[in-house]
């Protein structure tokens, strides 16, 4: 058990030798007086005491659900939402009834010039974005916009095949993807300044498989971007890196606007 321990404790946590040491000293009380005596706790107060944390108090601090979620449009009645439709279907005579989805449930076919040019230029650079690999349903919206600097993509840098395998992601995983593509930095930079889209994210697969995880590449990305498109704003949304905080200077220091995680787990095990 103790060596179970050992292996998968936090890699910032103090030495189990050390901790052991804090735990075994013996405790001191110190007297302090006061100019009034502090208030006696209520007997029926039962208000469970939480450790503060700084995310938790921006969290609580910010907009509820309600506002969050908030629309102008008019919201559906529990019976018409719940509502279901059928329709025949098939050839005369072999037709067979099938239940539609509500149309709230429903999401457009993904049409429009904007749409088919960045699919295009795409596929003609050998570009992947996490739209298409996560099957993302609200890629229409994204890739549709009327107007090309409403328009956004997010383009998934590294390949398109994943050295982590989580159960809720849809992109392929492998612990030994292909290599990096050299010239991917420069496409991905050149198709950008083709569309001419007023925000764009950067994202990537992890890989593990490289000795920085992929973090140079990802920098010399966003400073090609940046040389063609000086005007657009860039986010990047990277990996944990395995925690090493010089990874993460190289990519935040490489001349983006937005630096973003994703955190899947509770706080504690995050330290970073």
């Amino acid at each position: 058990m103790a060596a179970a321990a050992t292996r998968f404790r936090c890699l910032y946590a103090p030495p189990l030798q050390s901790a052991s040491r804090v735990l075994q000293r013996p405790s001191t009380t110190t007297s302090r007086a006061f100019a009034t005596a502090a208030p006696e706790p209520s007997a029926t107060d039962t208000t469970p005491q939480r450790r503060t944390t700084s995310f938790k108090d921006r969290l609580n601090a910010g907009p509820s659900l309600s506002k969050f979620v908030a629309s102008d449009t008019q919201s559906l009645t529990p019976e018409d939402a719940l509502e279901l439709k059928t329709a025949m279907v098939g050839p005369k005579g072999k037709q067979k009834q099938i239940t539609r989805l509500p149309e709230w449930l429903k999401t457009p076919v993904p049409v429009g010039e904007n749409y088919k040019k960045i699919k295009n230029d795409l596929r003609g650079l050998n570009l992947h974005t996490v739209c298409e690999e996560a099957r993302c349903p609200n890629i229409s919206d994204c890739w549709g916009g009327s107007e090309k600097s409403a328009a956004t993509a997010t383009i998934m840098l590294m390949g398109d095949t994943c050295t982590r395998g989580c159960r809720f992601c849809s992109v392929k995983t492998s612990k030994a993807p292909p290599p990096l593509d050299p010239h991917e930095p420069e496409h991905t930079a050149e198709a950008l300044s083709r569309w001419g889209l007023g925000y764009v994210v950067l994202t990537s697969v992890d890989r593990d498989d490289l000795a920085d995880g992929g973090a140079h590449h990802f920098a010399e990305t966003i400073m090609k971007i940046k040389q063609k498109a000086p005007t657009m704003l860039v986010e990047a949304l990277t990996g944990d890196y395995a925690g090493d905080l010089e990874m993460v200077k190289v990519v935040a220091q490489s001349g983006l606007d937005v630096y973003a995680h994703n955190m899947e787990t509770v706080e504690e095990l995050t330290p970073m």
